[in-house]
């Protein structure tokens, strides 16, 4: 079995639910709504787009695909909202606001930093939810492997992983997206999008290279494995043959 004490869980430690900043997310702010939308972007919308970018993403609080700004707006493109976007991430950044806008679960969002978390707790008064030891181990094996059995999360834990998958997906942060064509077609498990959300990851190109998390985490790269008296049996992906041999 994996000795998953040498994985360095903590570079995936979910501290606090990382400045999430809902706000009211009604988008009103005290005045009147209107459908009225002009037909055509002169210059002035246009030199506004980056406030309107906020009052969007300040209502709808979750992460905003760019495709679903660009829809809300009727007017500029894709990249000008792009550019919009990220000139207004880094204005957040650079004058220390109490705000940040980052990518995150494919979209864009509004959340408080972190290191504000303490006191945006103290004000909600709200404990964030953790994920024990054995969900961190296994939610981890699930964003490397996915999508994988049961069986080869327990092969690498050398644990039952059963009632810690029940909890994620309970919590949303894995679900299951089919069968294995294998003798019992077991259940094959893969991240969501709340998972990227929590984590706080633009997508699962983000995740922290294995070689971070410890000497052990080299099986979760291992092609197939199994369990036998002897322990996990690991099948390494194959070195290309050199051509002309």
């Amino acid at each position: 079995m994996m000795d998953t004490t040498s994985l360095d869980m903590n570079r995936l430690a979910i501290d606090s639910a990382p400045g999430n900043a809902n706000g009211n997310g009604n988008g009103h702010g005290g005045h009147p709504a209107t459908e009225a939308v002009a037909d055509v972007w002169t210059a002035d919308d246009l030199g506004r787009l980056p406030a309107l970018l906020e009052s969007l993403l300040f209502a709808a609080g979750a992460p905003v695909l760019v495709a679903r700004l660009v829809e809300a707006l009727d007017g500029p493109g894709r990249a000008e909202v792009g550019r919009a976007l990220e000139q207004l991430a880094v204005r957040y950044e650079r004058e220390g606001r109490g705000l940040r806008l980052v990518q995150v679960a494919g979209g864009w969002q509004l959340r408080t930093p972190a290191e504000h978390g303490p006191w945006v707790r103290r004000l909600l008064r709200d404990r964030p939810a953790r994920l024990t030891r054995p969900m961190l181990e296994t939610v981890a094996i699930v964003a490397y492997r996915q999508p994988c059995t049961r069986l080869e999360i327990e092969a690498v834990r050398g644990v039952d992983a059963e009632a810690a998958l029940s909890t994620l997906i309970e919590r949303r942060l894995v679900r299951i997206v089919g069968r294995k064509e294998a003798p019992g077609r077991p259940l094959l498990y893969a991240t969501t999008r709340d998972f990227l959300e929590v984590f706080g990851l633009p997508d699962l190109q983000a995740l922290p290279p294995l070689r971070d998390l410890g000497e052990g985490a080299q099986v979760l790269m291992a092609k197939e494995l199994a369990v036998t008296p002897e322990g996990v049996q690991v099948v390494l992906e194959s070195p290309a043959a050199d051509e002309g041999t």
